[in-house]
C-alpha cells in the first residue's frame, strides 16, 4: 500500500525542482567563454589612421575599424559643429607622432561597454614598444582625464593621478602659455 507524501515532502520536493530550474536558466544566461579584457583578433594591430587625439582606426582582419582611447579627452578639431579647441592640434600631431606606422594592442574594459554610440571600439590602446598611449597623453599634458557618466573604470585612479601630474608641472594644455587647462576655448 502506497503512502501519500506529507506536506512537508511536497515542499521539499517543489524546492527542489525550482532549484534546478533557477540553476538551468542561470546556467543558460551565463557567458559560455569567460569575459577577456583582450580584444579577439590577435595581439598586434595595424594604425592605419590617427583621426584626432583620441580616436584612431586600425585594421582588424581586413575590417577598417574606429578606435576610442577609454578614460581620455583630447580638445576637439574634427568637431563640425564646433571650432578646434585649445591644444587640439597639437594632442592630435601627439597622437600621430606616437602611432603612425605603428603596431598596438587593444585592451577592452567591462565596465564601459564595447562601443559607444558612434560604433567605435572603446578600448586601452599600448603601443607594441609596451608604451600604455591613453596613459601617456594623460602625463604628456594633451588629454584630459575623462570618466564617462561617472562610471568608474579600471585606470581610473591611475589616469586622475596622471592628469594631476601633468596639471601641477603645468604640462601641455595645462600651461599658462597655452590653456592654462581651458580647451573649450577655441585655437589661438
Amino acid at each position: 500500500m502506497s503512502r501519500r507524501p506529507t506536506r512537508r515532502q511536497l515542499q521539499r520536493a517543489l524546492f527542489a525542482i525550482l532549484a534546478a530550474i533557477v540553476a538551468a536558466i542561470l546556467l543558460r544566461a551565463a557567458p559560455q567563454n569567460p569575459p577577456t579584457t583582450q580584444l579577439q583578433g590577435g595581439d598586434s594591430l595595424e594604425v592605419k589612421t590617427v583621426y584626432d587625439g583620441d580616436t584612431i582606426a586600425v585594421m582588424r582582419g581586413s575590417t577598417l575599424e574606429k578606435v576610442r582611447l577609454l578614460g581620455i579627452d583630447t580638445p576637439e578639431t574634427k568637431d563640425p559643429r564646433k571650432p578646434v579647441q585649445c591644444f587640439g592640434r597639437e594632442a592630435s600631431s601627439r597622437t600621430k607622432e606616437l602611432l603612425t606606422g605603428r603596431r598596438v594592442r587593444l585592451e577592452l574594459d567591462p565596465s564601459q561597454g564595447e562601443r559607444d554610440r558612434y560604433d567605435r571600439l572603446l578600448v586601452y590602446v599600448w603601443r607594441d614598444d609596451g608604451l600604455f598611449v591613453n596613459k601617456s597623453l594623460l602625463e604628456d599634458g594633451y588629454a584630459h582625464e575623462y570618466t564617462y557618466q561617472s562610471v568608474p573604470y579600471r585606470y581610473q585612479a591611475e589616469f586622475k593621478a596622471a592628469a594631476q601630474q601633468a596639471e601641477q608641472a603645468q604640462k601641455g594644455l595645462w600651461s599658462p602659455n597655452t590653456c592654462s587647462g581651458d580647451t573649450k576655448q577655441p585655437a589661438g
